[in-house]
Order: structure tokens, then sequence, then C-alpha cells
């Protein structure tokens, strides 16, 4: 397997996985979100991957986002097949790629923040009133569990704050598996109101191949990039939301979508290396980025 690199072109990331299950006639209102459909319909994964990598994404996360030992066991389901079914995760996205050949692709294993298992919009807050050895403890599990499984990269995604960002590098130690770093934000803070100089500095840590943002909306995302670049020698990595927001109590999404290629050719020419889309960014939106940034005679 070769060794996951950010050279100098572009990368395309993939959209929300969820957005292409939900697309796919899927509810996905309980707790466990995507990662449910890992035992009930693992097939549907496979091929809301593949709709990925056919509109031209290189690098597919998986359905392990809101993943958990916890979240599991609240729903009936012991330890060593909640194993199971974290590194089916990543099994369900290799086999996309082979799904559909062509460039090689990347496996991104999805590391949610501990807010996700919450399932109550924590994650966009922050906060949890947990320490950050707590925090630790809740992640290192199942990131050694997605270890065995082999990845390519982690995607420590969707981070409202700094100490979990700094319990989840920590939690990396010994994994011999390269992450990068990406925090959900509000204009140049992160969701819990800390500068996001001060967030990207996590970066500095040996186990971070890169740092960016995520989950959050299209236009606190040029700004991210100009500080991360400022911040750290790291490469940078985007994937917003449609622009589109989340009503936690609702359980739904509201105003209009204003994703568009023109603002991702704005963030390739800030720096960013890898860019995607994160909720209700589906495989069209990934084609028109896909267009937009890649030369197809290159």
């Amino acid at each position: 397997m070769n060794a996951f690199t950010l050279g100098g072109a572009t990368t395309i990331l993939d959209g929300g996985l969820a957005t292409e299950l939900e697309a796919r006639g899927h509810d996905l209102s309980d707790s466990l979100w995507s990662a449910r459909l890992l035992a009930d319909s693992p097939e549907e994964i496979v091929a809301a991957h593949a709709a990925f990598f056919r509109a031209g994404a290189e690098i597919a996360t998986t359905a392990s986002y809101q993943a958990s030992f916890e979240g599991f066991a609240a729903h009936g389901i012991e330890r060593n097949d909640a194993a199971k079914l974290m590194r089916r995760s990543v099994e369900l996205a290799r086999l996309a790629g082979d799904v559909e050949p062509g460039r090689h692709r990347w496996v991104a294993a999805s590391i949610g923040p501990y807010g996700a298992v919450l399932a109550d919009g924590s994650e966009y807050r922050g906060r949890y009133g947990r320490t950050k050895q707590e925090l630790r403890d809740f992640h290192r599990p199942r990131l050694e569990v997605l270890a065995e499984s082999g990845p390519d990269v982690f995607a420590l995604e969707t981070v409202p704050d700094v100490d979990e960002a700094e319990a989840l590098v920590e939690a990396l130690d010994g994994l011999d598996v390269p992450a990068w770093l990406s925090y959900t934000v509000d204009g140049d803070r992160t969701r819990a109101g800390q500068p996001l100089a001060e967030a990207f500095a996590v970066a500095d840590s040996a186990g971070i191949i890169a740092v960016g943002v995520n989950c959050s909306a299209p236009e606190d995302v040029l700004p991210a990039i100009e500080i991360a670049r400022a911040t750290t020698e790291k490469p940078v990595v985007v994937y917003p939301n449609s622009g589109e927001g989340w009503d936690a109590q609702q359980r739904t999404w509201t105003g209009r979508a204003h994703l568009s290629p023109d603002l991702a050719r704005s963030w390739r020419a800030a720096g960013a290396r890898v860019i995607g889309g994160c909720c209700r960014v589906g495989p069209e939106d990934i084609s028109a980025v896909t267009e937009a940034l890649i030369d197809p005679a290159g």
C-alpha cells in the first residue's frame, strides 16, 4: 500500500456521506447516524462511497464519525461486535475504491468529536464538561480499533475545542497512522470560542500531517486558510457544509446552499491542498468542484 502523502496538486475529498445515504432513502435520525448502516446496510455505504469516487473524489471518509463503543453499547451492540463494525467502515470504503477503479483511492478513517456520540449538537459547542484525560480515554480505544483496519489517514474532524484537539493528538501516540486535524469554526474562532491561531498550533505535533476546517459555513473557510498558513507549515484541508444551517432542536437543515466551484478555486488559490465538502454536499457538488480544480489533461 502506498503511504498517504499530500503532494503539490490539489487532492479532492468526498462530500457528506450521510447526505448521500439520505438521498438514497435511508432514515439516519437515530443517534448512530450513518454508523447504523454498518450493520443494517453495508452495501449502501459502499454505493455511497462509490458515487463520490465517480464524482472525482480521491479520498473517502468512512462511516465511523459517530461510531464509538459507548454509542454502540447504547443500542445493545457488544464490544467485540462494535469493534468489527468500526473496522468494517474502513473495509467498505476500500471496497468502493475497487468498485470504481482508476487513480489510487485513499481511505480516511473518520473520528468525530465526543459531542457526536451525544447526538445533541454538542459538536457545535464544545466545552462538554469532560477533562482532557477523559476525552483521551474516550477516543483512544476506537482509534486503536480503526488503526488495525489499515486506513491511509485519520480524519480527526468537526473538532469544536482546543482541549479536545489536544486530547486527540495525545491519543494518536504510537498508532503509526498519519492524521489531519479539522475544526468546526464560527468566524475566526473554534465553536468553543478559542482563536483559530491557537487551535491550529496544535497541529505542530509530528502525527498531524494537515490542519483545517470542516462542517462550517463556506464563508468562514478563506479566513481560516489564511490563519492556518500563518500559523503552521502543514498543508491545509477544507471541507465545509453546503451553507445551510443545522437546527439541532428540530433536527433539520435551514437556509440555502451556496458552496460553489468559484469558492473552491479561491480556497486553492489561498493555499488549501485538500478540498471537499461536508454536510449537505453530494456527489454532484463534488463533481462540480472536481471540474473546477482538476485539469482533465493533467
